[in-house]
């Protein structure tokens, strides 16, 4: 029988979403680490090419937007990856303060090499993939819930 919570305490950590979600994010981290090891990129990197693959050329704004992040935490592995020869960084002809990204074609490779990442998340997960993308819509939807109530 799991405990409840008492008056003068919080409930048990297992029984406390947070923490749960926590777990789970840590638990994804370690799936993912020897994969993007092997690749040479960081979870960062991983999420900065996913965005770029579903809009080429955006600005690091719209990156750091589209991950729920801050321009200058996207700036330093957006410079790595030009580095690595993974991205194309140009400044805007209208607005040079604006720096547009691009996927170079060993960019668009290492993309596709990094669907294994999803396919092992799949697998592990043991759900099929309609059972994966309805909790996904879900966790999705508490998502949306909680950012309009903040």
């Amino acid at each position: 029988m799991p405990a409840t919570k008492t008056q003068d305490a919080p409930y048990p950590l297992d029984e406390q979403l947070c923490f749960t979600l926590y777990e789970v994010n840590m638990a994804i981290n370690r799936a993912y680490k020897p994969m993007l090891d092997e690749m040479g990129i960081t979870y960062p990197q991983y999420l900065v090419l996913n965005a770029l693959a579903e809009k080429d050329g955006m600005t690091i704004g719209a990156i750091a937007s589209r991950l729920s992040l801050e321009s200058s935490t996207v700036t330093p592995p957006v410079k790595r990856m030009e580095q690595a020869g993974l991205v194309e960084r140009r400044r805007s002809k209208e607005d040079e303060r604006q720096v547009h990204v691009w996927l170079t074609p060993a960019g668009r490779e290492l993309l596709m090499q990094s669907r294994c990442l999803g396919d092992t998340l799949l697998r592990r997960s043991g759900m099929n993939q309609q059972e994966f993308a309805s909790f996904n819509r879900q966790v999705q939807g508490l998502l949306a819930a909680l950012g309009r109530n903040a």
